[in-house]
C-alpha cells in the first residue's frame, strides 16, 4: 500500500505524535519532524543514516516566526528574508536558547527558512511547532523531487509522504551564513548568487567543510547515484573512452544522438531553471537503468548552472 497521501490532517496527527512525514517544498522533499521532539529528531538521523555533526534546517511559516528561533538578526539577513522568503534560501543565524543542540550539531547557530510551497506553508501554519526537514533521502544519496522518489527510499521506514506534486525548483535551497555580519554562501542552491548580490552586494562562497560543517550540503561527496558517475566538458569524447560499456549520459541542451547510450537532456530550450528542476529526477532515472557508468556534462558556470555543477561535482568522480 502506498504511503503517499494529500491528507494534511493525517500529517498533523503523525507529526504531533513524534512521527516523521516527508513534506514537499519548492526545492526538494524534506523528511520532517517536530524540532522540539527529541524522539522525532533522533528518528530523522536514524532514518537517513545521517551523522549527528551535520546540522538540520528548521522550516517555519513566515518571517515573523524568526523571533522564536534566533537570538539576533543582522540587517543584511532581514534584507534577504524580505527579498526571498517564502523561497529557496536558508539563513544561518545565532540561535535562540529554545533550539535543541541536536538540531544544530551543538553549534550556536541555527539554519532556518520559509519554504515556498502552498501545501507545506498550510501545514506549518496549522502546527504549533516548526519542522526540521533535511532532504528525504538516505544520507549522501540523490535528493527526491517527487513523492515516488521518497516512497522508493523510505516505504518501510515512515508512515506518510505528503503529496505536493513535483518540486518546481528541483535543487536544495541556497544557504547563507554571516561572519562579522557579512553574508557568506555555505551552500550553492536554487537561488542564484547573482540574485543574492543584487540585494546585499558582493558575497563570498565557503561551501566545503568535511569535519564540522556550518550547514548541510558542505561535504565533498553527496547527492550521489549508486552508479559510477563522471563529470566532463566533452561528453562525446568520454563516451568514446567508455565504448563497450552500458552508458548513460546527462546533457544540458544538445542531444548526442548516439543510439549506443541512454540519454537524458535536461532542457531542450537551454533554460537553466528547467534544467535544475529536472536534474535530480534525471539522476534517479539513469541510476535505475542498470548502467555501468553515467557521464554528466558540466553546465554553464553562472546562475543556477553554478549550483548544478556543485551538485554534480559532489555526486561524481571528476576527471
Amino acid at each position: 500500500m502506498s504511503i503517499i497521501s494529500k491528507d494534511i490532517q493525517k500529517a498533523i496527527t503523525l507529526l504531533t505524535n513524534d512521527e516523521l512525514v516527508a513534506i514537499p517544498t519548492e526545492t526538494v522533499y524534506g523528511l520532517a519532524g517536530n524540532i522540539f521532539s527529541e524522539k522525532a529528531i533522533h528518528k530523522i538521523f536514524a532514518t537517513k543514516k545521517r551523522p549527528f555533526f551535520n546540522p538540520l534546517i528548521v522550516h517555519v511559516a513566515s518571517v515573523n516566526a524568526l523571533k522564536d528561533i534566533v537570538a539576533e538578526i543582522p540587517e543584511k539577513a532581514m534584507l534577504l528574508a524580505e527579498a526571498f522568503w517564502p523561497g529557496s534560501m536558508t539563513l544561518v543565524l545565532k540561535k535562540s536558547s529554545k533550539i535543541p543542540d541536536l538540531i544544530t550539531a551543538s553549534k550556536d547557530t541555527v539554519a532556518v527558512r520559509v519554504p515556498n510551497h502552498v501545501v507545506t506553508l498550510e501545514l506549518l501554519e496549522k502546527l504549533p511547532f516548526p519542522l526540521a526537514a533535511p532532504s528525504a533521502n538516505p544520507f549522501g544519496s540523490i535528493s527526491p523531487t517527487k513523492p515516488l522518489h521518497v516512497e522508493n527510499y523510505f516505504k518501510e521506514h515512515i508512515k506518510m509522504v505528503l503529496d505536493g506534486g513535483n518540486c518546481k525548483n528541483g535543487i536544495e535551497s541556497t544557504i547563507i551564513g554571516f561572519e562579522n555580519d557579512n553574508p557568506i554562501i555555505y551552500r550553492l542552491g536554487a537561488l542564484a548568487v547573482e540574485d543574492i548580490e543584487a540585494v546585499v552586494g558582493k558575497i563570498s562562497i565557503k561551501n566545503k567543510e568535511e569535519n564540522s560543517p556550518d550547514a548541510p550540503g558542505m561535504l565533498a561527496r553527496h547527492y550521489a547515484p549508486t552508479t559510477k558517475t563522471i563529470l566532463v566538458t566533452d561528453v562525446a569524447a568520454e563516451v568514446e573512452k567508455n565504448k563497450g560499456k552500458k552508458i548513460g549520459i546527462l546533457v544540458f541542451k544538445d542531444s548526442l544522438s548516439n543510439d549506443a547510450v541512454t540519454e537524458i537532456v535536461l532542457s531542450n530550450k537551454g533554460l537553466l531553471e528547467e534544467a535544475a528542476a529536472n536534474l535530480y529526477d534525471a539522476m534517479h532515472a539513469l541510476d535505475h537503468q542498470n548502467l555501468e557508468v553515467i557521464i554528466a556534462e558540466k553546465l554553464p558556470n553562472y546562475g543556477l548552472g553554478k549550483s548544478m555543477n556543485d551538485r554534480l561535482q559532489r555526486a561524481t568522480f571528476s576527471v
